[in-house]
């Protein structure tokens, strides 16, 4: 076993306090993206209603000259259905980069990497402080979970513009780390002795992976469920009152997106499941015992399996397809609160004081 560097524990938390000033900058460039760009686009819509109208007083002028009365034949099929046409409710559901460049979202971006970065140095020298890896207890889990999500986002952005999601997987990313240095910090030490094994790299490292997954479908079925909303308004004649959703691609869209994601994150947390149980066996000689954190593991695979099932072989769409899926992140959330804060049991790891 290590001896605990201090020091290294440290700087990993100036590295953490570091990351989340840097990610509170880009959750801001990430909203001003928002709000432009949705500004930029209803001055496209004026513009667009504005040559619609002119269109319907040129043949209107031109029929009169010409001696055609705009209610016979010439003068409706020069009339068009609509004088004002949305050119950009939805953005485009293959979710490609457009040719046109919106700098605050490439800032964003800019200072999101930067960010991860300063990020992964905290969680590395937090490693090196503990001489072992870093998530052994809530606030590692937590800020190692942050690190994730904010990479699986960034690396995503390599083959779809998913920008649209970086305010809130962000703002997520953001209170995670506050809640990890407010609620949850523990300083740098050695691990629980049943958390002493190699268990604990491939149980756990699967787990945050799914985790982070399961986040990123959290905020895609919080859109979905906004922008279903939104097209049902417009398609009845409402007004726009979400006009930055016009970022956003089609509900539709969101939902075979985020279906496909939580897909690879259930076969993740169906690993967690099952390697946390070989692990159980090792450690205290059964596979199943009824603590509160392996029912909970298991009702989020119940959960998220019930989600896959349901929509695949069900016809469970749209907005029941996407509350399942926030039910699935809100028992995530639960299993690692409150099951770790006020229910004793053998998982009791949250190294917070008893």
């Amino acid at each position: 076993m290590l001896p605990i560097n201090e020091t290294m524990g440290q700087y990993s938390e100036l590295f953490m306090l570091l990351a989340a000033g840097t990610y509170t900058v880009a959750f801001i460039a990430f909203a001003w993206d928002l709000a432009k760009s949705s500004k930029m686009l209803k001055a496209v819509d004026l513009k667009a209603a504005s040559a619609a109208a002119a269109e319907v007083k040129v043949p209107v002028a031109a029929g009169r000259a010409g001696g055609n009365d705009v209610g016979g034949p010439a003068g409706r099929a020069e009339r068009p259905t609509s004088a004002i046409t949305s050119v950009s409710q939805t953005a485009g559901g293959d979710m490609k980069y457009a040719a046109k460049r919106r700098v605050p979202a490439r800032v964003a971006v800019a200072v999101a990497i930067i960010g991860v970065v300063v990020h992964g140095a905290g969680v590395i020298t937090r490693a090196f402080g503990a001489g072992r890896v870093p998530w052994g207890n809530m606030y590692e889990f937590l800020t190692t979970g942050a690190f994730l999500v904010v990479a699986v986002f960034l690396l995503s952005l390599i083959r779809r513009d998913l920008r649209f999601l970086g305010t809130f997987v962000l703002g997520l990313a953001v209170i995670m780390m506050v809640a990890a240095s407010v609620t949850y910090w523990t300083p740098v030490g050695h691990l629980v002795p049943a958390l002493q094994s190699y268990w604990l790299v491939i149980h756990v490292s699967i787990a945050v992976m799914s985790a982070s997954l399961f986040t990123l479908t959290f905020a895609m079925s919080a859109l979905q469920l906004l922008q279903s909303h939104r097209q049902r308004t417009l398609a009845a004649g409402g007004v726009d009152k979400l006009g930055f959703m016009r970022l956003v691609p089609n509900a539709l869209s969101l939902e075979n997106l985020s279906y496909r994601i939580n897909t690879v994150g259930f076969v993740g947390w169906t690993f967690t499941l099952m390697f946390g149980a070989i692990w159980a066996e090792k450690a205290w000689g059964r596979f199943w015992g009824w603590d509160t954190k392996e029912v909970w593991t298991f009702v989020i695979w119940v959960v998220y399996a019930g989600y896959l099932h349901a929509r695949a072989t069900r016809g469970w769409t749209g907005t029941r397809a996407a509350w399942l899926s926030i039910a699935g992140y809100l028992c995530v959330i639960f299993n690692f609160t409150v099951v770790n804060v006020f229910f004793n049991g053998l998982h009791s790891y949250s190294g917070l004081p008893q």
